[in-house]
């Protein structure tokens, strides 16, 4: 097991959160003799204090218990306080419990915004109307004890001098999801407040093999750069920084041995992007392609600095609207590759189609020697490093979800078997097909329904190995789900809803004076009429799905 990141004051676990008229005072209640922390509720401001304010019948307070603070975020005018009301422990990362944000409760310090004029009370209004979504959001995960953000790896190559760091201090920004609203916190100089989360998805799970009990914990961690929704946030920034990006990391413990092994997944690294306008599948955009290689640069040096030697798979079709982002992609990466970056098309349709996913062992025979090369970590019982992980296999499809999935989770067995074999559990031809109770519990993720709002497709792959009917049942229903949130719920101000009802109340029109005809030929007129008017508004809404795409940003992140 590693060794416990020893910071300078711990976290507070659990408070009391006093609602007064006039400000919020957050008390600790898990036994820690800190101050409690007063917000005020006119413009957000923040103090220590020794004792909570005495209650009288004027200054009745609200009280409920919550576990953490997520931050302050400033709007136009107001500020609005964000904690987490409940939490599920799902399990423990190298030793620590790691718990789940099952419910968030935002508070509003906004009472200046009476004062506000007339544009500033409207924007105010609309911007904290957004505030729900942040209540909803989905996979959250947290330590009180350990650096969620950082792999196994980077946390054993820490120094004794960042350990005692407080854990938003050791974090990786990329992986921290509240970076930008922990600021007010950080300012105040409040660490023992400071808590940080990750987006993603967390298991983890224990299996007998024979006689050994193996700890497994899988992790994704979601990069907080370019952010947003399935066909929303396509493609990759100017500075390189790419939508889904997501970094997946598998531990195995057992006897003493802990080994670490780190995937990651992004969008096409170069700008493109996918209008939503009503049709299943938008058309690919590809915007300023004369930046392509420039941007893809970018995107692979940084990638390089963080985990070494790369090895970009494309799991892109090579025809089609796909096939102009696969070339656009082959293209720019003949600036990229060399020694430490690889790049590999694997045409995954063309050659699993939608059963075949035995067929990725081809895949594995043409990366199984960038596998044994870069390997994976591996700390003995003293926890001292065996062996380390010197890069990492970049996955993308387009969407980054369920080819890639797939794709992921067929590196991700191999590898761990190779550790498990390493280690001693596994002989030389065992797999973890062989027993059951291990490959069901072996899972991801979460990922896709913050992306997209669904289950991944191909689950029953990634989760059993094998295609299953029921499996290609619920990628049916999944594909349906997703084409209506992708059109009617992902974007946060759009008017599909309205201008498909006026599409459909056309058409019905037109049926309903179709009917009339053999009363009176007029009514073949009106039918014509409607049904033009329904197509034109049909054909207005695909041409100018951009413009109904815009919607208000709050404030930048950090980088």
């Amino acid at each position: 097991m590693m060794e416990r990141a020893e910071s300078g004051q711990k976290l507070y676990t659990r408070m009391r959160l006093w609602e007064f008229p006039d400000q919020y005072v957050i008390e600790p209640t898990d036994g820690s003799c800190g101050s409690s922390l007063t917000v005020n509720k006119a413009d957000g401001s923040m103090s220590l204090i020794d004792e909570v304010p005495e209650c009288s019948s004027i200054r009745v307070p609200k009280i409920r218990i919550i576990f953490g603070v997520i931050g302050m975020l400033k709007l136009v005018a107001g500020s609005y306080l964000i904690v987490i009301t409940d939490r599920e422990c799902v399990g423990s990362y190298l030793g620590h419990p790691i718990y789940k944000a099952t419910s968030l409760k935002i508070f509003p310090c906004d009472q200046s915004v009476k004062n506000s004029n007339a544009e500033q009370k409207t924007l105010e209004t609309e911007f904290s109307g957004l505030l729900n979504v942040a209540e909803r959001t989905s996979g959250l995960y947290f330590s009180y004890d350990s650096n969620l953000t950082l792999s196994a790896q980077r946390l054993h190559d820490l120094g004794d001098e960042s350990k005692l760091l407080p854990l938003w201090r050791q974090a990786e920004p990329r992986f921290l999801w509240n970076n930008y609203i922990l600021e007010a916190l950080i300012d105040n100089k409040l660490d023992p407040y400071l808590l940080p989360v990750v987006q993603g998805s967390f298991q983890n799970f224990q299996a007998a093999i024979g006689k050994e009990i193996v700890d497994v914990t899988l992790i994704a961690r979601r990069c907080t750069r370019r952010n947003g929704t399935r066909m929303w946030r396509r493609g990759a920034d100017s500075d390189g920084y790419v939508a889904n990006f997501v970094e997946t990391e598998q531990i195995v413990q057992m006897n003493g041995f802990t080994s670490s092994f780190v995937q990651v997944r992004g969008s096409i690294p170069f700008i493109w992007e996918q209008v939503v306008d009503l049709t299943y599948k938008p058309k690919f955009e590809i915007v300023r392609p004369e930046e392509a290689p420039r941007v893809a640069e970018r995107h692979f040096l940084d990638l390089r600095k963080k985990y070494g030697s790369i090895l970009a798979v494309n799991l892109v079709n090579k025809h089609g609207g796909e096939g102009r982002l696969s070339e656009k992609f082959a293209n720019a990466m003949h600036r990229v590759i060399g020694d430490d970056v690889r790049y590999l098309h694997f045409d995954f349709h063309k050659i699993c189609g939608h059963v075949h996913f035995e067929h990725l062992s081809i895949l594995y025979d043409q990366i199984v020697d960038f596998l044994e090369k870069n390997g994976y970590l591996l700390l003995n019982e003293k926890g001292e490093k065996m062996k380390e992980q010197t890069g990492v296999v970049r996955t993308n499809c387009i969407d980054c979800l369920d080819r890639t999935n797939v794709t992921q989770s067929m590196i991700g067995r191999r590898m761990l078997e190779i550790q498990l074999r390493r280690i001693g559990v596994f002989g030389a031809e065992e797999t973890i097909s062989s027993h059951p109770n291990f490959d069901e519990s072996y899972k991801i993720y979460e990922i896709s329904i913050q992306y997209s709002g669904t289950p991944a497709l191909k689950g029953d792959f990634v989760r059993f190995g094998q295609r299953t009917v029921q499996g290609i049942l619920n990628d049916g229903w999944n594909s349906l789900a997703r084409y209506y949130l992708n059109n009617f719920s992902d974007g946060t101000k759009q008017y599909f809803p309205v201008a498909l009802a006026l599409v459909l109340i056309g058409f019905y029109l037109a049926l309903m004076s179709l009917r009339q005809v053999r009363y009176d030929l007029r009514h073949l007129l009106f039918s014509v009429m409607w049904a033009s008017l329904s197509v034109a508004l049909g054909a207005f809404v695909k041409a100018n799905g951009r413009i109904f795409c815009k919607r208000p940003r709050l404030n930048k992140p950090r980088s």
